[in-house]
């Protein structure tokens, strides 16, 4: 058996609009460590919009997703259209609210939200070959939007200080899924869709813990490749 060959698709570069730093790149490191061959990927399309991180507030700039996940990729970093699923073992999405509002419209629509269509097509295509995803943090949401009735994980459902968005977890319910409380260095496995998730950032943790959790998550994707 080759090396397992992983799809990472990224939503821009820091939490507030694009993808979270440390989910991406425990990913990349829990990844590299198992031997795995790593592409990544993102849309090419305009965020939703720029936050400035000191501040927490929207700017008047536009950056493109693709373009600012090159950060966080190095530089080596495909549009996502040219995902080649016979080329592709696993597919894993960390999160960030990038994840809900450039690679879907979650964080404007609530649960009435679509997913971007380069997206769609890839998690859609993986579930359809039986291939494994792995999402961690705010991205189970796209898993409830296109595997309808889906078991996951985006920690807990009370919300508290240490699970400040636990209501994720009741509008994953109204969509139909069914919804596992699992502490942050846990994951919940859905068999049957071959779905891994872990909490990551939704659950108010120290930074080894979120590494761990999503150490977990790599290594089931891996199992289940």
């Amino acid at each position: 058996m080759g090396k397992k060959r992983v799809a990472v698709i990224l939503a821009g570069c820091g939490v507030y609009d694009g993808s979270e730093l440390h989910e991406c790149s425990a990913t990349m490191v829990h990844l590299s460590r198992a031997g795995a061959e790593i592409q990544l990927y993102a849309p090419n399309v305009n965020q939703m919009h720029v936050v400035n991180h000191l501040t927490g507030q929207p700017t008047e700039e536009v950056r493109n997703v693709l373009v600012e996940s090159s950060r966080i990729a190095r530089g080596n970093i495909k549009d996502l259209p040219e995902l080649n699923i016979n080329d592709t073992d696993a597919l894993i999405i960390p999160g960030g609210f990038g994840v809900a509002k450039n690679l879907s419209s979650w964080a404007v629509k609530g649960k009435d939200f679509s997913v971007e269509p380069s997206v769609e097509t890839a998690v859609k295509k993986f579930h359809a070959t039986k291939k494994p995803i792995g999402l961690c943090c705010i991205s189970p949401v796209l898993a409830a939007k296109l595997i309808p009735g889906c078991e996951l994980t985006v920690g807990h459902d009370t919300e508290c200080e240490k699970w400040p968005y636990a209501k994720t977890a009741q509008t994953m319910v109204e969509l139909g899924c069914k919804h596992v409380n699992k502490h942050v260095t846990e994951i919940h496995i859905d068999k049957q869709n071959k779905l891994v998730t872990t909490s990551a950032f939704m659950c108010n943790a120290a930074i080894h813990e979120i590494f761990d959790g999503i150490g977990e998550m790599v290594k089931e994707v891996l199992k289940l490749a």
